[in-house]
């Protein structure tokens, strides 16, 4: 008789790995899951941390600390407050990164945004949504020194796995999990 041990880790990875292969539209990441493993090198304009880690194992299952560790990262830098990112949203990161070589350290210019930090961006009229998806974890402003910005843009949009805005003059490039989309 098999019996394992059904621990929180355990019961985490499984309902995250689910909902992932769940989530309507994602067939895109089910496939990344086993293609390799998911590692990203990031690093914070704000907090000027870097952080390199492998979040996802090659038989797909989950590093809770990596992720933990990647959900600091992407907290709010205005607050410190940090939210668990979209898991959708990492993997997105991730396959934007690997079509462009792989390897690259990515810039985070913007994770998590608290409400308080998105509050007081809308009332200064700098163009951020009220409802924005980086409230949620959902979504992130990045670019990657050496490559263009343009062709990361290009990378991401191909991908049809979210929502891509093209910031050039403020140098970055949102990508988030939400419904396919280009502005």
């Amino acid at each position: 008789m098999f019996t394992k041990k059904f621990t929180r880790r355990v019961f985490l990875q499984t309902a995250v790995a689910g909902a992932l292969m769940l989530a309507k539209g994602r067939a895109a990441f089910a496939k990344a899951l086993l293609a390799e493993k998911g590692s990203i090198s990031l690093y914070n304009t704000h907090s000027r941390e870097r952080l390199s880690v492998t979040f996802r194992r090659p038989d797909g299952s989950y590093d809770l600390d990596a992720l933990n560790a990647v959900n600091w990262i992407l907290r709010c830098h205005f607050t410190n407050q940090q939210a668990d990112m979209d898991i959708n949203t990492i993997e997105y990161l991730n396959l934007v990164d690997l079509r462009l070589g792989g390897g690259n350290e990515i810039h985070i210019v913007s994770g998590f945004r608290s409400p308080s930090y998105n509050s007081l961006l809308v009332s200064k009229g700098r163009g951020v949504a009220r409802h924005s998806l980086h409230l949620l974890g959902r979504a992130m402003d990045i670019n990657i020194p050496g490559i263009d910005l343009k062709t990361v843009r290009q990378t991401a949009v191909a991908l049809k796995l979210g929502g891509v805005g093209y910031y050039p003059g403020a140098g970055f490039v949102h990508i988030d999990s939400g419904q396919f989309r280009t502005w």
